[in-house]
């Protein structure tokens, strides 16, 4: 038994006659009736009284409208939810996150994903950019919010690909009391003269080049004091007076009152990219995740003052 047939069948069971339900498939009547009177040898017994005046439904016919409509919708409802995956309306999405990101674009663009893709499983997960971008090629994330991971110049990798989401200024973070902490701005030569609370280049190695490219020195020249995995660690050992660190922009929303943040001389700028795996660029639900970033940090551009 095809789910062929059992349209044809209620088609026929509907309408009670051959030719308009003919016409309501869009085929002659002669195809129509050999199907029936196939479905009806499948089954075994008649399930259509025929005689010249009209056509009725056996007790068997009767029976096998009733579980073919039920199988019918079931099957036109399934379909319907298959469409919605590929629109990219159901299913879930691993997006995995640096912690930066919570001071910026990411609490809009959970907003603003959930309630476009209310159906889509949404599960946010923070790691280092080098961690995602491991599971990135692994395939255990479906998009990676990351920091500086990809070269300036804009190329991609052969396994993924990424686009910027939001650029920021980098800045120094020094305890209140320390010398710098009056200056409008800092020079790199004055940041090398400060012992630093830096990240490990084995979980963030776009933003590590990226500090070393705006002070223009190279890896193992910097001071370092300390090395931590989060922002809120670095500026803990900060306000402890332990050193100072380089940090983006919107880490000012968290700051205690006994850190100054000043900008780095040039305004030199830090950047959050959107990854994912070349193959995924066609997924819809991925698409639809990257359009709200974009929308969250335009929001979060026009709300900045001027």
């Amino acid at each position: 038994m095809e789910l062929r047939q059992l349209r044809y069948f209620m088609a026929v069971a509907d309408e009670l006659h051959f030719g308009r339900a003919a016409r309501r498939l869009h085929m002659s009547q002669p195809p129509l009736s050999v199907q029936i009177g196939r479905l009806e040898r499948e089954v075994g017994l008649p399930l259509f009284d025929r005689s010249t005046r009209r056509v009725t439904l056996t007790p068997a016919g009767r029976h096998l409208q009733e579980r073919a409509r039920r199988i019918l919708d079931e099957v036109d409802a399934v379909r319907a939810e298959m469409r919605d995956y590929v629109d990219g309306l159901a299913g879930q999405l691993t997006a995995g996150f640096v912690s930066s990101a919570n001071y910026t674009v990411l609490p809009e663009v959970v907003r603003l994903f959930r309630s476009r893709r209310d159906r889509v499983a949404l599960s946010l997960v923070p790691l280092t950019s080098g961690e995602q971008i491991d599971r990135l090629r692994d395939g255990a994330l479906d998009v990676g919010l990351v920091r500086d991971e990809f070269p300036r110049s804009g190329a991609n990798s052969p396994e993924l690909i990424a686009e910027v989401v939001f650029e920021e200024r980098l800045v120094l973070c020094v305890p209140i009391a320390h010398a710098l902490a009056t200056h409008s701005e800092v020079t790199a030569e004055q940041v090398l003269d400060v012992p630093m609370i830096a990240y490990p280049r084995s979980l963030m190695p776009g933003y590590v080049d990226r500090v070393h490219e705006v002070l223009g020195i190279t890896p193992g020249a910097m001071r370092i004091a300390e090395e931590v995995v989060h922002q809120e660690t670095a500026l803990g050992f900060v306000a402890a007076g332990v050193g100072a660190s380089i940090l983006p922009e919107s880490v000012r929303q968290v700051v205690p009152p006994s850190i100054a943040v000043i900008p780095l001389a040039g305004s030199p700028t830090t950047r959050l990219l959107a990854a994912r795996q070349v193959r995924a660029d066609e997924s819809a639900i991925c698409a639809a995740f990257i359009e709200c970033l974009h929308d969250a940090a335009e929001a979060l551009t026009t709300a900045r003052p001027a």
